[in-house]
Order: structure tokens, then C-alpha cells, then sequence
């Protein structure tokens, strides 16, 4: 029932505050010199650290942090490279199962198997510069200035709108579509996806208006007990699916707009009152604790066993982290747990 600081990182963001400032534009390139690509064109994306000018026509295109590889993925191309993925795998690949299905799918095509880069100590800039890149994709991610300046030495790198890990799907697809040339790709792929996620929530109209947090506790300890804001993509994903932030989360999150994460001390679950259900990491088995504490039992939705458990460190646990290839692959089970545990809420 833990959640790592890994799984942190994996995923965070806020659906309706974070605006996007991914923006499509033509001028010649004189910051700059790719590998040649079309006329000199480029195409200017915004982010938290600036405006990059990435050469229209890239092919090479390099991609770190958390979901970014998938959205190239999912576009029919094959990265040259990407982080190896830890949290969640399940068979050693050092890829999640959608991502490896895919790769696998284009492997199978005749493209060459990416590089996984390993960003066990930190940024791998040495990895990344030998894969030849011309552009590097981190819409999603927590990159920090004095590394995005080291990747953007290597090539044009594309870096979060506004808040390190916060970036939702949309924003993601859209930000990453638009820097390699394909955005109306990009808007298609949400837009598929979006269908995906309506047709199957409305097998289960249980879930619609209840109001959902997505929490965890911190190393196992019950007495540790908190939520993600809506700064986080699971959270806001939650949104996704027809459910509403219960009113202490909105509060929370707005009194700390750049978090995507409150710890709630045992004392203060009152405030965890006005849950209906709860999605979280951990087993079934994981009530009973939960239910044995003296503060947390209070809680409706503990009480009532109103908890979807979605694993941990494990293939459905990542997929609740929404990504292009992520939502096909756990949406129909993820959204089964959810429903069970609405019934419990009634």
C-alpha cells in the first residue's frame, strides 16, 4: 500500500489550470543548426524555460522523463531513445507493457529498437548525445533549468509548460505533436482517446458525480495518509472519467498551487470527510489495516471500503498515470475497480 518518491514522479497535474503554451509558427532557424532538415523552417514551442526552435522534418527524435516516448510512439515513430522505465515494469525489459507492445510492433516493422537510457544518477546527457538526436522531447517531466540548458547543447529540447511533473495528457500529446511537425496527428490522437474514455465510462454510470481523490500512504505507515492535488494527472484524470474533486482537495490544492502532493496528519482525516470513494495503491488485502486505524476508520469512505486498490509497483498501478498508449491499454479494468467501489459508497 506504500507509494514510492518514484512513484511520485511518475505522474502529476492540474487538467483545467495548466494552460498550454505549445504554439505552432514558421521562422528561420538562427538559434540553431539541426541535421539540415527542409528549408531551414522551424517550429517554435513555448515552455517554462523559453522558446525552442525545433528544424521541421526531425526524425531523430530523443525523448526523457515519464510518457513523452509513448506520444511518439503512439504517432507510428520510433524514438531513438528514451529512459528506461523501473517503476511498474513487471518482465525486466526496462519498458511498461504498452510501451514495449509498441516498440515491439515497429521492431517487427523493421525499425531500429531504441536505446534505453538509465537515469539511475541522474540526467544521462553522455547516452543521449550518442544516440545523434535532433530533438528532445520533455513536455512531461521535472527538468530542470541547469540540465534542459546541458540537453539543448545537444539538441533543440522541448521542456514542461508551467509546473515540473505537471503536465496533463492533453497537454502532453498536444506539446510533444506540435514539436516534431505532426499537431493535427496529435489532436487526433486526443481526440480518439477522449472517445475511448467516454464509451467506457458509460458502461458504468455509478462513478458519474461521486467525488474522488487519488491517495496513498508513505512507506506503509497508516498515521501517513495523503491525496494528490489537482496538479497531478491522476487526479485530474479522475475528472476525466466523470467524477468530481471533493471540495478539501480543491481547497488544498488551490493553498498550495505548485504541490501535487498533501500529506494529511491522522488527526486532520476530518477533512477527508467529504470522499466518496478513494483510488489508491495497494491490494484488497490493504483494508483491513486502513480499517483498523482509530483516525482513518472515521473516514465514510474507509469505513465503507469505498477504495478502488490498483496495485503497486506493478503494470496497472502505472497505467493510472494517463499517457497515449497507457489509456488503452488499463482503461477498461481501471475503470471496473473504480465502479466496485462506488457501489461500496452508496
Amino acid at each position: 500500500m506504500s507509494v514510492s518518491r518514484k512513484s511520485f514522479l511518475i505522474g502529476t497535474a492540474a487538467l483545467s489550470t495548466t494552460a498550454l503554451l505549445a504554439a505552432c509558427g514558421s521562422s528561420k532557424n538562427s538559434s540553431k543548426s539541426s541535421s539540415g532538415q527542409g528549408d531551414g523552417k522551424t517550429i517554435q514551442v513555448k515552455h517554462v524555460f523559453g522558446t525552442t526552435d525545433v528544424p521541421e522534418g526531425v526524425t531523430r527524435i530523443a525523448t526523457i522523463a515519464w510518457a513523452n516516448q509513448d506520444v511518439v510512439l503512439a504517432l507510428g515513430t520510433m524514438p531513438v531513445g528514451f529512459y528506461k522505465q523501473t517503476w511498474g515494469v513487471e518482465d525486466g525489459s526496462g519498458m511498461l507493457p504498452w510501451t514495449k507492445q509498441k516498440v515491439d510492433e515497429l521492431v517487427a516493422k523493421g525499425e531500429t529498437a531504441p536505446t534505453l537510457f538509465d537515469d539511475t544518477s541522474g540526467t544521462p546527457f553522455e547516452a543521449i548525445n550518442a544516440t545523434k538526436p535532433e530533438v528532445i522531447l520533455a513536455a512531461y517531466s521535472g527538468l530542470e533549468k541547469e540540465d534542459y540548458e546541458k540537453l539543448s547543447k545537444i539538441a533543440p529540447t522541448v521542456a514542461y509548460p508551467q509546473i515540473p511533473w505537471g503536465t496533463p495528457w492533453r497537454e502532453t500529446i498536444t506539446m510533444d505533436a506540435t514539436a516534431i511537425g505532426r499537431k493535427d496527428e496529435g489532436d487526433k490522437l486526443v481526440a480518439d482517446l477522449e472517445k475511448q474514455v467516454a464509451d467506457t465510462v458509460a458502461a458504468y454510470p455509478q462513478i458519474t458525480g461521486k467525488a474522488a481523490a487519488f491517495c496513498y500512504t508513505a512507506d506503509g505507515d497508516a498515521s501517513k495518509f495523503g491525496f494528490y492535488t489537482t496538479a497531478d494527472p491522476r487526479t485530474a484524470f479522475l475528472s476525466d472519467l466523470g467524477m468530481k474533486v471533493p471540495a478539501s482537495v480543491e481547497k488544498a490544492s488551490k493553498e498550495k498551487p505548485d504541490a501535487f502532493n498533501v500529506d494529511i496528519a491522522s488527526e486532520n482525516v476530518d477533512m477527508l470527510s467529504d470522499f466518496d470513494l478513494i483510488v489508491m495503491y495497494g491490494e484488497e488485502g490493504d483494508l483491513a489495516g486502513l480499517q483498523a486505524s482509530t483516525l482513518l476508520s472515521q473516514v465514510p469512505a474507509i469505513s465503507k471500503g469505498a477504495i478502488a486498490f490498483v496495485g503497486n509497483n506493478n503494470a496497472q498501478a502505472a497505467s493510472t498515470n494517463p499517457g497515449p498508449l497507457s489509456i488503452p491499454w488499463g482503461i477498461a479494468n481501471y475503470v471496473k475497480l473504480i465502479a466496485a467501489a462506488a457501489d461500496k459508497a452508496k
